[in-house]
């Protein structure tokens, strides 16, 4: 009986791991409603690789909103027509 319950606990975490992973265009979709649905306007959902080189290159800088494709994908949020100016 033992043995039945820790199959049953085991299979439950599997496939609550399974439907975590998500992939990035549905994940992307899913944001862009919410952020459509709050009135943001002039945004720019990004994917990008998990890479530390990729995450902090000038073209997709702004807010990490999700992670999918199992953790191999970021999905970066960043506002349109905001420049940051240095001085």
């Amino acid at each position: 009986m033992k043995l039945v319950i820790l199959f049953i606990l085991i299979l439950s975490n599997f496939s609550q791991a399974y439907a975590a992973i998500k992939p990035c265009e549905e994940l992307k979709a899913e944001i862009a409603v919410k952020l459509d649905a709050k009135g943001v306007k002039s945004y720019e959902l990004i994917v990008v690789t998990n890479k530390k080189k990729e995450l902090d290159t000038a073209e997709v800088r702004g807010e990490i909103v999700g992670s999918c494709d199992g953790g191999l994908k970021k999905i970066i949020y960043t506002k349109k027509g905001s420049s940051a100016s240095t001085h």
